[in-house]
């Protein structure tokens, strides 16, 4: 979907930018936008935009991102923000006017993806970008070549995507959303992924708890049968991928299934779609009785990811077929509750919602 960067008025002064900034000093930043809706980090990519990058955290050091506006949006497409005008309330009418024209164009392999953020340019003039930039809700691929992507949302993409469904006017939002306050930090060392070195008997002193809106259902696990499984799912939980899910599926009599993205009220971080891969099976003995929870997938056995399924009654198809990774041990009239619902099919008639899936550490 092409997404067209409408301004109202042109910027006719063409003075381009300059940096004073040793290459050094722009290598492994990033940006914080703290606004109005919440937080937003920003990779800076200096080796795909130099100048972009330099013009970018020059400004923000300066202060001139602070009480500025997202002033735009498109619902599900894009959020545009930066014009140093629109820190003026009273100058609405001139919002995305301002702060352009410094920069040239810097072509390079990045590509407008969810989370990219391009440099605004006047409508017709390619050497046009300056403050004014823009953030991808969703893919944007008609836009890749014509506009310079210089950073990339690492958190807070949940944050734009509440942005662009505000209220607005002939795409002007009609709400002020403000940044209220920008800066330039360095990059942080990478976080060792969650339960990665926790060892198989501190796996299995860990249980979850699967919060619904029917009850809670407590499980423990059985890294020592499927460590990986265990591991992944902990991971998931704790990262919040599992948080506004739902119960999709009631299979009477034998299973009720959870944990499909496709039912999350919200679209994953950055940092949670990378703990989102598929496992390895490890299929075991333990037999697929009442209670058990175990791991969907597709027809390939390497193809789980988050999907899970609680047993309902006794299912020997099942065993040596799917990973068994844990058992409820609190909850089994919770169960009884669920698989009790309306169903069309073996779907839920009305939404049975998991809020959390809860980590209790012991």
């Amino acid at each position: 979907m092409l997404i067209a960067l409408m301004l109202f008025g042109l910027v006719q002064a063409q003075t381009f930018f300059s940096s004073t900034l040793p290459p050094a000093e722009l290598q492994n930043k990033q940006a914080v936008l703290e606004t109005s809706y919440g937080t937003i980090v920003l990779d800076l990519l200096a080796d795909a935009a130099p100048t972009h990058v330099a013009h970018f955290i020059t400004r923000v050091r300066e202060g001139a991102y602070d009480g500025t506006t997202f002033h735009r949006a498109v619902a599900m497409g894009i959020v545009q923000g930066g014009d140093p005008i629109s820190k003026d309330p009273a100058q609405r009418a001139k919002y995305g006017t301002g702060g352009l024209g410094v920069l040239q164009f810097e072509p390079n392999g990045e590509t407008h993806t969810r989370g990219a953020v391009s440099a605004v340019l006047i409508p017709g003039r390619r050497d046009s970008a300056g403050s004014q930039f823009f953030i991808c809700i969703t893919d944007q691929p008609a836009l890749d070549g014509q506009y310079t992507v210089f950073a990339r949302v690492v958190e807070g993409i949940t944050v734009a995507q509440k942005i662009s469904l505000a209220s607005a006017e002939n795409g002007l939002l009609s709400e002020r959303i403000e940044i209220t306050r920008a800066i330039i930090r360095d990059r942080p060392a990478p976080e060792p992924e969650p339960f990665a070195e926790t060892s198989v008997d501190e796996l299995g002193r860990h249980r979850a708890v699967i919060e619904t809106s029917m009850g809670h259902i407590t499980v423990e696990l059985f890294p020592d049968r499927a460590p990986t499984h265990v591991r992944a799912f902990l991971r998931m939980a704790a990262s919040g991928v599992y948080d506004g899910t739902a119960i999709h599926r009631v299979a009477r009599g034998f299973v009720i299934q959870g944990g499909f993205l496709g039912s999350r009220t919200s679209p994953l971080e950055p940092k949670q779609q990378a703990y989102v891969r598929p496992l390895p099976p490890e299929f075991n003995p333990t037999p697929h009785d009442r209670g058990i929870l175990s791991m969907a997938r597709g027809d390939d056995p390497a193809s789980a990811t988050s999907s899970f399924f609680i047993v309902l009654a006794r299912s020997p198809a099942l065993d040596n077929a799917y990973t068994v990774f844990g058992r409820v041990v609190d909850g089994l009239g919770v169960l009884e509750t669920i698989e009790g619902v309306p169903v069309d099919g073996e779907t839920p008639v009305a939404r049975i919602d998991v809020p959390r899936v809860r980590v209790l550490t012991p």
